[in-house]
């Protein structure tokens, strides 16, 4: 009985030993794992009370029992166990001489978990790091009037360290099934497109896109459009985005009664914003000025909301116009330059 006593007090005296410590201003030591830290704060996981994230500015000593990766303000990693010292940090790896930095100059630390997780958000496989979300919206009507619509829209993000490839479709189509009603397709266009940005510096990035669009009730077949340019992050922050694009295209359109080929050049924004938790605002302007034709062009607006219902499941709401100065002409049709959709529905997410 003696011998099992005091090998659980070794083993609750060893695991106490071997656990990272953080100390506090007031005098608090906390026991645990750290398991990483920014420049505002640190996460340590504790045994009976879970993960403690702490302000940095309350914590003057740091000993953690295992290696840590720690990201230096110039870029560099270190990694090895790490002890405070006053106003700097030491980190003394399994080989090698200890390095000792001013605490100031330290972003981040990660132990080895985060840190795999960490290096795999930057450096996700191909079909990796994906987020995105499935939009549906279905109407139907019968009795006095005699109607269904249907909307569809995908779109798919993956992100890495200094890359982002983009996906998206959306289809909308709509009938009258009365019998005296012409035409008995009151909507039925659908578009898709990729685009690909690769960071150049901090706030500047070059991108490649191509879009694909076709609208039965315009005569348009198939528009293609394969293009790019350099882009400026005017602001990147976690709740705000706002992207502005310069660039050229070339354009391919087929309609019913006609053909063009034209090089055309592009200027847009990308804006979006985060609602508290729930809300995510996105709006996208688009001008392709026509190069062949001088006085000629082409527009787009987008703006939707997605509100969070649960982990997977939203309420999305989405406007859009895009406008063509130019139409070809169809015999017996009035054709209308511009064409503007609104789609509310569910909005299933998914991330990989």
């Amino acid at each position: 009985m003696r011998i099992f006593s005091f090998l659980l007090v070794f083993m609750l005296t060893c695991s106490h030993a071997f656990a990272d410590q953080v100390t506090l201003k007031n005098g608090d030591r906390l026991s645990g794992e750290i398991l990483k830290s920014d420049e505002k704060s640190l996460t340590l996981k504790t045994e009976f009370a879970g993960e403690v994230k702490i302000d940095w500015s309350a914590v003057t000593n740091v000993e953690s029992s295992q290696d840590m990766t720690v990201g230096l303000k110039e870029g560099k990693t270190v990694s090895g166990t790490v002890n405070t010292t006053g106003e700097n940090v030491v980190i003394t790896p399994k080989s090698g001489q200890p390095v000792e930095v001013p605490k100031s100059t330290v972003v981040a630390m990660r132990n080895p978990a985060e840190q795999a997780a960490y290096h795999k958000s930057m450096y996700p496989g191909m079909m990796e790091g994906w987020k995105g979300g499935l939009n549906f919206g279905f109407a139907l009507t019968r009795g006095n009037s005699e109607a269904k619509n249907l909307n569809l829209a995908f779109n798919a993000v993956r992100t890495g360290h200094r890359d982002k490839l983009t996906l998206y479709a959306n289809s909308i189509y709509a009938t009258n099934d009365a019998e005296a009603a012409s035409p008995h397709t009151t909507a039925n266009n659908i578009g898709g497109g990729a685009r690909y940005d690769r960071d150049i510096t901090s706030r500047i990035f070059g991108f490649g896109n191509t879009d694909f669009y076709a609208d039965d009730l315009q005569g348009l077949d198939l528009r293609s459009v394969v293009g790019g340019g350099l882009g400026f992050h005017a602001i990147k922050r976690e709740k705000t985005t706002l992207d502005l694009l310069g660039g050229a295209n070339y354009t391919h359109e087929s309609y019913t009664t006609e053909t063009r080929d034209f090089a055309a050049l592009q200027f847009g924004d990308e804006f979006m914003h985060a609602i508290g938790t729930g809300t995510v605002v996105k709006q996208n302007l688009y001008f392709f000025p026509d190069l062949k034709e001088t006085g000629e062009y082409r527009m787009t607006f987008t703006f939707g909301t997605v509100t969070k219902i649960s982990k997977w499941l939203g309420w999305q709401n989405s406007f859009g116009d895009i406008y063509v100065s130019n139409p070809a002409p169809i015999p017996g049709r009035d054709i209308k330059k511009n064409d503007i959709v609104l789609t509310t529905g569910l909005n299933f997410t998914f991330t990989r």
